[in-house]
């Protein structure tokens, strides 16, 4: 699911709106995740896997297929879900920053219920900063850049730095190539 210039307005509407409630909601973003990681799923996957009660994961899964981030892969008993791929970009009104939503950053949002450093960082920064710490952290793993400069650059302090990119860490992993030559030297405090 990516926007596109010749979907109808309403579409774009529409998707930006069901993206929206992934991001508002951290179970929902959670269930997101693990389709998005599993390839494909059944509820009683999501309810063995997540932990969810019956009832719950009926509901999310309906949900997130009525919004259409989600869809059905197999109709017959037992059905089967997936997600659908997301990369969409806003624009904020003054058009001075751009923020893209990928799975990852849904991923990260998911975490928010399991991370108190996730949390506490959604709580202070919003989900666009959470969007801007999870580039960093990409960067970070790929030996560009370090915590002390994040920290400059948001103007936050770098212990909040290290340890947003520390909870962000499994996020990147799960969803970027990098390269274990790169995460050594950088693990051992030298920037390749």
């Amino acid at each position: 699911m990516s926007r596109t210039s010749n979907r109808a307005d309403g579409d774009i509407v529409q998707e930006f709106l069901s993206v929206a409630d992934l991001l508002e909601g951290p179970q929902l973003a959670q269930l997101y995740a693990y389709l998005a990681q599993e390839g494909e799923a059944t509820v009683q996957d999501v309810i063995e896997d997540l932990d969810l009660a019956q009832g719950t994961a009926y509901s999310y899964v309906n949900r997130l297929v009525d919004t259409g981030v989600v869809e059905v892969t197999q109709d017959e008993q037992p059905r089967q879900y997936a997600a659908r791929a997301i990369d969409l970009t806003v624009t904020t009104a003054a058009g001075d920053r751009e923020y893209t939503i990928t799975p990852a950053l849904i991923d990260a949002v998911g975490r928010r219920e399991t991370n108190a450093d996730i949390d506490t960082y959604i709580d202070r920064q919003g989900v666009a900063g959470l969007a801007t710490a999870l580039t960093y952290a990409v960067a970070r793993e790929r030996g560009e850049v370090t915590h002390r400069l994040m920290a400059e650059d948001l103007e936050i302090s770098p212990l909040a730095a290290e340890m947003i990119l520390q909870a962000l860490r499994p996020v990147v992993h799960e969803h970027y190539e990098i390269s274990k030559d790169v995460r050594h030297d950088t693990e051992q405090g030298v920037n390749v």
